[in-house]
């Protein structure tokens, strides 16, 4: 008898799954299944719903509760799944008193709790402890997106952008530091914007800083997903001189043409991409950058495409993350001429294969230095760049250990 969580999505998913959790056993739930869902492709909804059917079999005594993106954005999808037993939106998911309502006859608990997510205001802060199965720790400081680019659903699951004050989240940090965690990366679904909402309007640059100066113990800062047109002088200053801000950024950058990117509602070019990656590189020669490309976006020619490709080997990228378009109805880019499926497909495949050159040229670089790894769980360590290094036994998971790279294969480092 025990609570469980199913998390599908992003870190920020992670992070929310583990303060549910929390909340969840602190009302007393137990026999209960929570299935934290992703919105940002149709796949991911489908996904979703498959595990749920399965979760149904394996325990069938079992209470399943959907919440997440999917769940806020179409509540009514779940509801209508025998297996399903309530839809929680994501503003009442990580409270205990919608788990102990949950089960509480006087309560009135509607099988369907959702509110509007765009009359949320602010964000308060997820005090979770620590990160059971994680050696590294989530904080989140950011939620929602003011943007609304044509392909994206997730503002209407996670509101207008919202922010955790800057006093909130060194706390957070200096007590995940105390409980063990040696890295913390940051969180959120538009993390450049930080900041906007509070007082002051501090940006990224000055939390990361604040971070750093407060929390001298932490050995490793990491940021998530960054949109790089947005990096603000402060960041782009700790990026280039503060050595415990890890050298890895991954980009939201989505394509590598103009006409497809203003299409999308993007606010860059991709020149800008170009030159922010050059840049910080001459700043931090050892800076590794990651990238989110669609493949196939609605009006996309042979062309247009031709230019991701290119943008791979212009930016320098390490890491690819490769999405065939799928239509969210609701977008506006679901209403633009579309692309053939084959097509979609075919190049999602050759972006993925461009993504796997690049990653053997990152891995073969990196063959001979020594590097100070984060052990994980399962033989398997990181570099500050996130590079994956399989270390074998012998090291303690969540331990900080300088190794020499002998070689690399089937995309990791080997000692």
């Amino acid at each position: 008898m025990s609570v469980e969580l199913v998390t599908f999505g992003c870190r920020l998913n992670v992070v929310e799954s583990e303060a549910i959790k929390h909340a969840a056993e602190a009302a007393g739930q137990d026999d209960l299944v929570i299935v934290n869902t992703c919105a940002v492709t149709s796949e991911a909804v489908r996904q979703a719903r498959q595990t749920i059917r399965k979760l149904k079999r394996e325990r069938p005594t079992a209470k399943i509760v959907v919440t997440g993106c999917a769940a806020q954005i179409e509540p009514e999808r779940f509801a209508e799944m025998a297996e399903v037993s309530s839809v929680i939106g994501n503003e009442s998911k990580t409270k205990q008193e919608t788990w102990a309502a949950l089960s509480d006859p006087a309560s009135g608990f509607e099988r369907v709790r959702v509110s509007d997510i765009m009359a949320v205001k602010e964000l308060s802060p997820h005090l979770v402890s620590a990160f059971e199965g994680h050696t590294r720790s989530f904080v989140e400081i950011q939620n929602g997106c003011d943007h609304r680019c044509t392909f994206c659903i997730i503002p209407y699951g996670r509101g207008n952008s919202r922010s955790v004050p800057m006093g909130a989240v060194t706390e957070q940090i200096a007590k995940l530091v105390d409980a063990g965690h040696k890295e913390a990366v940051l969180t959120g679904v538009d993390l450049t914007s930080y900041g906007a909402d509070l007082p002051g309007t501090p940006k990224l640059g000055a939390l990361v800083k604040s971070i750093l100066r407060h929390v001298p113990d932490l050995k490793r800062l990491r940021l998530s997903s960054i949109d790089s047109v947005e990096a603000d002088d402060d960041l782009i200053d700790a990026i280039a001189t503060e050595q415990r801000l890890m050298p890895h950024l991954h980009l939201s950058l989505q394509s590598g043409d103009d006409l497809i990117l203003k299409r999308m509602k993007r606010r860059h070019l991709r020149a800008n991409a170009i030159r922010f990656c050059n840049d910080i590189r001459r700043q931090r020669p050892d800076i590794a950058f990651g990238a989110d490309i669609i493949a196939g976006f609605p009006t996309e020619t042979e062309e247009m495409f031709q230019h991701s490709l290119d943008l791979v080997d212009e930016c320098g990228l390490a890491f690819l993350h490769v999405f065939p378009y799928s239509p969210r109805p609701g977008t506006p880019a679901a209403k633009m001429p579309q692309v053939k499926g084959d097509v979609i497909k075919k190049r999602a495949r050759r972006l993925r294969e461009k993504g796997e050159a690049a990653l053997q040229a990152h891995l073969e670089h990196l063959v001979g230095t020594k590097q100070e790894l984060l052990i994980e769980r399962g033989g398997i360590g990181r570099t500050s760049c996130f590079t994956p290094v399989r270390v074998g036994g012998g090291f303690e998971a969540g331990s900080l250990v300088s190794v020499r790279i002998r070689e690399y294969h089937c995309g990791h480092l080997k000692i």
